[in-house]
């Protein structure tokens, strides 16, 4: 198909750069436009073009979980939240830890899916810790990171392996940064846990292994990439790592920069995540992080629960919310409407910036380019309404929130995979 996308304001993270003008699709692919001859005709006339969005870490559940998620159902909300790639961690049942369940998920993806799917492999077999996984088989097979997400890498020697073994085939360790030892506990430990009487998890158990991570890639000179950071000191670690030219990237989520542990109170599930909800200081750190680059990306940590595993007593409930449809729309008026960042520097961190992380030419829209783009509302607000959520999970803690951003068109290869 050939599709024409004209006077929309097309914001390039690349150039840095916003113009109104005509983007060209043609055989799956962004083209010049001479001599075009359209098949269909979008006006995007007052809306936003950019880039299709790449979520660097989420969680689609199957195989195994399909109860809560699915790979269809799972990409046809990523579609309709702007996200034309994901990169979904393998703590499934079975583990993604072999190149077999690599090979399933991409194919099942490709045959059904609504969006491009990159799947991420286990670090160690079983995520047990104990044993290296099939890194090099599941290479072939189309991976692109490791990372035992949902828990820890806890042996040192181990994560040294790990990195030493991915780096030959040009994959970073995705690492989840948490001290189990100090870390049994349900939500962020302070003030308002004592209030509410639930045994915390201090922030210590993320910066331990912040600090760890980052002597180790210093140490081997390979790049490490830290997940879903929460905190100020962990923040400030990777700033001074990045200072002395240590090869570290994170990344953080919307969640750590709109919402701060006061959230829990009234002992709401929905607001139950790992690592947890920080205090109001640590928020801001996370956007001061954001702004000055310390942080490299923005990834939804997508993780969808069944309705009887959050609406149950908060010590029992999961851990984690769903992300997809909310992600833009978060960063966009919690960081760009607040004049914090340009919209193109936000984007990037959506974008060409988890697209080198995870090695793919991605994120762009230049000519030759894969035709992955979406166009969005930006000036008008809209509440977001958990029930017209299209996954199978409703575990959100944004119902009944005015935002901005809202996609209204997803295209992927040159076709549109959500229309509003």
């Amino acid at each position: 198909m050939r599709i024409l996308i004209k006077n929309g304001l097309v914001i390039d993270p690349v150039k840095q750069s916003r113009e109104i003008r005509n983007i060209y699709i043609e055989n799956g692919i962004f083209v010049s436009g001479n001599g075009f001859v359209t098949d269909r005709e979008i006006d995007a006339e007052g809306k936003a073009v950019m880039p299709g969005l790449i979520d660097a870490h989420c969680h689609l559940r199957e195989p195994g979980f399909e109860y809560r998620e699915d790979i269809v159902s799972g990409t046809r909300s990523a579609a309709r939240g702007g996200f034309t790639t994901i990169a979904c961690m393998p703590n499934t049942s079975p583990v993604c830890d072999n190149a077999a369940i690599v090979e399933y998920i991409i194919h099942k993806a490709e045959e059904q899916g609504s969006c491009r799917v990159l799947p991420i492999g286990a670090v160690t077999k079983g995520q047990k810790g104990s044993e290296l996984a099939e890194i090099g088989l599941m290479a072939e097979a189309g991976i692109v990171a490791v990372s035992d997400d949902g828990r820890p890498v806890e042996q040192s020697d181990m994560m040294r392996k790990a990195m030493i073994y991915a780096n030959q085939f040009g994959l970073r360790v995705i690492s989840h940064c948490e001290d189990m030892s100090l870390a049994d506990g349900h939500m962020n430990e302070g003030i308002v846990s004592t209030e509410l009487g639930l045994k915390g998890i201090p922030a210590a158990a993320e910066e331990i292994m912040v600090a760890r991570d980052i002597i180790l890639s210093e140490y081997l000179n390979i790049p490490i990439h830290l997940a879903h950071l929460s905190t100020a000191r962990s923040i400030d670690l990777v700033r001074m790592a990045k200072d002395r030219g240590v090869p570290v990237t994170c990344e953080t989520c919307p969640h750590y920069f709109t919402l701060n542990e006061e959230a829990v109170r009234g002992f709401n599930t929905m607001a139950k995540m790992n690592p947890p909800l920080r205090p109001e200081s640590d928020r801001e750190a996370i956007i001061a992080g954001l702004v000055d680059g310390t942080i490299d990306i923005i990834a939804t940590d997508h993780a969808p629960h069944h309705a009887d595993e959050k609406e149950i007593e908060f010590a029992l409930a999961n851990n984690g919310i769903v992300g997809f449809e909310t992600a833009f729309a978060l960063a966009y008026t919690w960081l760009v409407r607040s004049g914090r960042m340009s919209l193109e520097k936000m984007l990037a961190k959506f974008t060409t910036d988890p697209a080198k992380i995870l090695g793919q030419k991605l994120g762009t829209i230049d000519s030759g380019s894969p035709a992955d783009l979406i166009i969005a509302d930006l000036e008008n607000s809209f509440v977001f309404d958990k029930k017209q959520i299209v996954g199978k999970a409703k575990n959100t803690p944004y119902d009944g929130f005015e935002l901005y951003g809202k996609i209204v068109m997803t295209v992927q290869g040159g076709k549109i995979r959500y229309e509003a």
